[in-house]
């Protein structure tokens, strides 16, 4: 299943909210995300049915393997670009806006490319 980037965002969302408060359930992804619950709720029977995440009996949204994998190559080229945006001098907020869009437009390639040459510059 290919994933737009919303399905990205969703699959960021939840890994980030794991990390914060360990359990994730849709209303929080609603609220991090900004966006309704019936959105959040199209998303994840979307994302479910692609083997991206589960929902347990209690409601706790748990990526997969697979989905953990997308949702941390997704979040790392967040916090390159951010982090990339802020040293620029770029105000925070508006750092954290560019780079999500940025994230979902760079091929694997292409941000391999850049993070390594970023490091080689920096050593």
């Amino acid at each position: 299943m290919k994933l737009h980037a919303s399905g990205e965002d969703y699959l960021e969302a939840i890994l980030v909210l794991h990390k914060k408060m360990g359990m994730v359930r849709s209303v929080d992804v609603a609220r991090h995300l900004e966006v309704t619950k019936p959105s959040v709720c199209h998303a994840v029977a979307t994302l479910r049915d692609g083997g991206f995440l589960t929902m347990d009996s209690d409601y706790f949204l748990h990526l997969t393997d697979v989905g953990r994998e997308v949702a941390e190559h997704i979040y790392e080229k967040h916090r390159f670009f951010t982090d990339r945006l802020i040293e620029a001098g770029v105000d925070p907020v508006a750092a954290e806006k560019d780079a999500c869009r940025m994230e979902h437009v760079i091929s694997q390639e292409s941000f391999e490319h850049l993070k390594n040459a970023y490091k080689t510059k920096e050593e």
